[in-house]
């Protein structure tokens, strides 16, 4: 039988069972207390007992600093992943421990973020911080249940669909021109290429096959590397860029490169464009010349043909040239 002890206001219950030792635990009060033992000994009897001594004693901040040393460290997105993990760290939830936290407690946690930030930012704090509760339960052997999973997603926002149109790209050319720098380059580059922010900030002279045409992307977003046909405007590109003593084509970095384009639609008065869309332009670019799903995937690095349609707003006057 379990044993009660009133401590300082407090019930403190206590189970002791041979092969699990001496199970204790703290409450406001008896009741409390008494439940708790209950499904105690209730578990113990049917063999379904497993320790939560470990959860209870970690909090939310203690499980996140272990995943950001264990874990973070090793992704190619580790900075913005730390980044989130702090916001989780600002929390009154970084305090509880990990056996405390339920759905509820997330689900407050989730509706007062979207009045802060956007749906699919919060979307994307909660896949880290499921991701964080997955990995104590599965590789570390924390025995919790993953709070995450009970909670309502934000609805995914709509994919975004911007095109340039009319005079957009002469306009976003010439500011380009006045502003100076690699941004000009940039802009060409990524409507012919169709490739990522990152994989353009990090290419090497040494991936170029002049030869062939093609450029070697050895690490993207998903981790496959592919090679990248280049246009003639594409090469074009290239051969007027002067070769740097690092090895790497360009200067810029991914932030500096979004930035600078920012200044250059704010020069050439266009709204609502942003450097991410010149990949969503590439791509339907690439459909209008008629090549077909698995070919544009090859380019793009897009893993499905799901993924890829979310980019993929095709111009219906474009369409009806083609249609006899």
């Amino acid at each position: 039988m379990a044993s009660f002890e009133k401590r300082s206001g407090n019930w403190r219950a206590i189970v002791q069972r041979q092969g699990h030792g001496r199970l204790t635990r703290t409450f406001d009060t008896k009741a409390q207390a008494e439940a708790w033992a209950a499904t105690i000994e209730s578990e113990i009897a049917r063999g379904l007992f497993v320790s939560r001594t470990e959860a209870e004693n970690t909090t939310l901040g203690d499980l996140l600093d272990r995943y950001e040393r264990e874990i973070v460290f090793a992704k190619k997105g580790a900075q913005i992943e730390r980044y989130r993990l702090n916001r989780f760290r600002e929390s009154p939830l970084a305090h509880r421990s990990i056996a405390s936290i339920r759905g509820t407690d997330l689900a407050l946690w989730r509706d007062q973020r979207l009045r802060e930030v956007s749906p699919a930012t919060v979307g994307r704090e909660m896949n880290i911080l499921g991701h964080v509760f997955e990995t104590a339960r599965k590789e570390w052997g924390i025995a919790l249940v993953n709070p995450v999973r009970d909670i309502r997603r934000p609805p995914a926002p709509n994919a975004r669909t911007r095109r340039l149109v009319d005079d957009e790209q002469a306009r976003l050319v010439a500011a380009a021109h006045t502003y100076g720098g690699e941004i000009g380059a940039l802009i060409t580059w990524a409507i012919e290429t169709a490739m990522r922010r990152g994989e353009i900030a990090a290419m090497r002279w040494e991936h170029l096959d002049r030869k062939d045409r093609v450029l070697l992307i050895p690490e993207t977003k998903n981790g496959t590397p592919r090679q990248v046909p280049l246009s003639t405007a594409a090469l074009a590109v290239l051969d007027a860029l002067p070769r740097r003593l690092d090895g790497r084509v360009w200067s810029m970095r991914p932030d500096s490169i979004s930035q600078a384009f920012e200044r250059v639609c704010k020069a050439a008065g266009i709204e609502g464009l942003t450097f991410h869309d010149l990949r969503h332009e590439a791509t339907s670019r690439f459909f209008e010349q008629g090549f077909n799903p698995m070919e544009v995937a090859s380019i793009t690095g897009h893993k499905t043909l799901q993924m890829l349609k979310r980019y993929t707003h095709l111009r219906a006057a474009d369409l009806a040239k083609r249609i006899k």
